[in-house]
């Protein structure tokens, strides 16, 4: 009810409502040990109506919108997500996001890293992620000092142009006008069948990795835009309908927590056939799917779809959960 929201949206609860998703997944830890971190930093669209508190035009997505950040961790958690407005620049508030989650894993002896695109080429960034120790990969926007860098890479390969894409790789330390010192930058040149120019991409890294590993590694944060997509369709996290802004933040915040049990349960509880499932998947078949209840003197029976989690299965999963809920003494379960 709305005195209910009243209470959530004060300063002090909103906080620890924002810091939740964090003390979940350190729970969720203590039944998984982490021997990595990857951190992806990413920004998503939620499209607003009328004239919602905060909603904007916003020129990249061509819409009136929120422009939510959200951080996710290589095991798609979801480790913060901030609310912001439409008109909100894409790394805006990156400082606000990062080091609550940064400090959570400060005392984790394991490698940490980061991960994210262009929009998050700031060196403010950079040298927040070197005195905490992170390695990281951000992708550079092109601009003509740095294809200078690679300007012998950017001639036709000689020849009839073969069906699958030649790629090339290069490395150099380079320094923009910002920065306080030089940096390694790894770029991408890859010719296409078909193509009149090659496509061009750049990172910069402080990884000393080979520069195709490096390029692999960035491409595979894909993840966290496919978490994002998951959570559109599986947790509707982009219904944000109320007027004023900070319910639509607590809204969002809500969404989140329903996005990592949903996470929870696929990578701590899942039997390994159904560990592929996506959110949506785990929705429909296992948790919002009909049956019909049988009362007999003795038990009671589930009669379920032929779609629906086979009965072994069902009770692998069940099993799971009862060895989840058995954590040390006096702890609440998740």
């Amino acid at each position: 009810g709305r005195f209910e929201t009243e209470i959530l949206t004060t300063r002090k609860n909103l906080k620890s409502l924002m810091d939740l998703p964090g003390m979940w997944i350190d729970r969720a830890r203590q039944h998984r040990s982490l021997d990595k971190l990857i951190l992806d930093l990413d920004s998503s669209v939620s499209e607003t109506y009328g004239r919602q508190e905060g909603s904007a035009y916003n020129g990249y997505f061509t819409c009136n919108c929120y422009h939510p950040l959200f951080c996710f961790n290589h095991l798609g958690d979801l480790e913060r997500v901030l609310l912001r407005n439409g008109n909100a620049a894409s790394a805006d508030h990156w400082r606000a996001m990062l080091e609550p989650v940064v400090a959570r894993y400060r005392h984790l002896e394991i490698s940490k890293y980061f991960r994210g695109d262009a929009a998050f080429a700031i060196p403010e960034l950079y040298s927040f992620l070197e005195e905490e120790d992170y390695e990281y990969a951000i992708r550079l926007k092109s601009n003509a000092v740095l294809e200078r860098h690679i300007q012998h890479l950017l001639t036709r390969p000689v020849g009839r142009p073969p069906k699958k894409p030649v790629v090339r790789y290069h490395q150099f330390m380079y320094q923009a006008g910002t920065w306080d010192h030089e940096r390694r930058v790894v770029a991408k040149v890859e010719w296409h069948e078909g193509e009149l120019f090659p496509r061009v991409g750049f990172i910069v890294t402080n990884l000393s990795w080979r520069c195709k590993r490096v390029v692999r590694y960035y491409n595979q944060r894909g993840t966290a835009e496919q978490s994002i997509r998951e959570g559109k369709n599986a947790v509707k996290w982009t219904k944000l309908s109320c007027h004023d802004f900070v319910d639509n933040h607590v809204r969002l915040q809500l969404f989140a927590l329903a996005y990592n049990l949903g996470n929870f349960l696929r990578r701590l509880v899942l039997p390994r056939p159904m560990k592929t499932w996506t959110m949506t998947t785990l929705r429909e078949k296992l948790i919002k799917i009909g049956a019909k209840v049988v009362r007999h003197a003795k038990y009671v029976t589930f009669q379920m779809a032929e779609v629906a989690v086979p009965r072994r299965l069902y009770r692998a999963i069940l099993e799971r959960i009862r060895r989840l809920a058995a954590i040390s003494p006096g702890a609440a379960p998740i």
